[in-house]
C-alpha cells in the first residue's frame, strides 16, 4: 500500500492507494489501481470542494491529465471537522506509476484555493522498479 498527506489551508488531504490483483490482467497490460481519499477539514472555516485535477504518471513517463467537477459525482461541504472519503480507482499499462492532484476548494464567503494532493505511488507489488 501507498499512502500520501498533504494540508493545505487547513484541508488534510490523506491517500491509501493499492493494487488490486482480481482487476489486473499483467499479462495484457493491464494494472488497476484503487485509493481511498479522505479530505478533512481542520481549517476555521466552511469550504466545498467543487472540482478536481489529476495528473497521472506510468512507468514510461506518459503523463494524463484528468479534470472534472466533484468526486464520485458529489461536491461535498466540509464544516470545520468535518470529513469526506471516497475509493476511486486508476488502470494503468504499465505495473507502476503515480498519481498527484488539487481539488479546487471555494470557502463559504467565495474565496477560490486548490488543496494539495501529494503524490502517491502506484506500484504492482511484485514489480521490480
Amino acid at each position: 500500500m501507498s499512502v500520501s498527506e498533504a494540508v493545505t489551508r487547513g484541508i488534510r488531504v490523506h491517500v491509501a492507494a493499492r493494487y488490486v490483483a482480481e482487476r489486473s490482467r499483467p499479462l495484457r497490460n493491464e494494472f488497476f489501481f484503487a485509493y481511498t481519499i479522505r479530505i478533512s477539514n481542520e481549517g476555521r472555516e466552511t469550504v466545498q470542494l467543487i472540482s478536481r485535477a489529476w495528473l497521472i504518471e506510468d512507468a514510461e513517463g506518459r503523463t494524463e491529465e484528468v479534470r472534472g467537477p466533484g468526486v464520485v459525482g458529489e461536491q461535498p461541504v466540509l464544516a470545520p471537522g468535518e470529513a469526506f472519503e471516497y475509493t476511486s480507482a486508476c488502470p494503468l499499462t504499465t505495473p507502476f506509476g503515480s498519481m498527484r492532484g488539487t481539488y479546487q476548494m471555494v470557502t463559504a464567503g467565495g474565496e477560490k484555493f486548490e488543496a494539495e494532493i501529494a503524490r502517491f505511488a502506484l506500484a504492482e507489488p511484485y514489480s521490480i522498479h
